[in-house]
């Protein structure tokens, strides 16, 4: 994906940026998505079942995400894992926020002179 391609898809919301961080260390399931999504946002962002397997659907239409199978699939769960795709987005996003925080920072401070 080129990166004109990566910047039409930002910015992201934050429970899909949630998401993708919660999956940028290594697969994850379902669940342990929806509880890490919390801790990261000190309980600010709660997602339903819904809201989270309707964002993971769409992650894994559009490449972002790919199913993981494990070892022991015993339970049945699925596991996810972000693709080079989805990574590459998650670092535009992550320049994205960098570039706006170096801007405000400076505005800031210039306002502050």
């Amino acid at each position: 994906m080129s990166q004109k391609a990566i910047t039409e898809s930002l910015p992201l919301s934050e429970p899909v940026l949630l998401i993708l961080l919660s999956l940028a260390g290594q697969p994850q399931h379902g669940y342990s998505i929806l509880k890490d999504v919390e801790r990261m946002s000190d309980g600010r962002v709660v997602l339903s079942t819904g809201t989270l397997y309707g964002a993971l659907r769409r992650l894994l239409d559009d490449d972002w995400i790919e199913r993981f199978e494990e070892e022991d699939t015993s339970r049945g769960r699925q596991a996810y894992r972000l693709t080079p795709q989805g990574r590459r987005n998650l670092q535009g996003e992550i320049d994205r926020m960098k570039n706006l925080t170096r801007l405000a920072t400076l505005r800031v401070a210039t306002k502050e002179s």
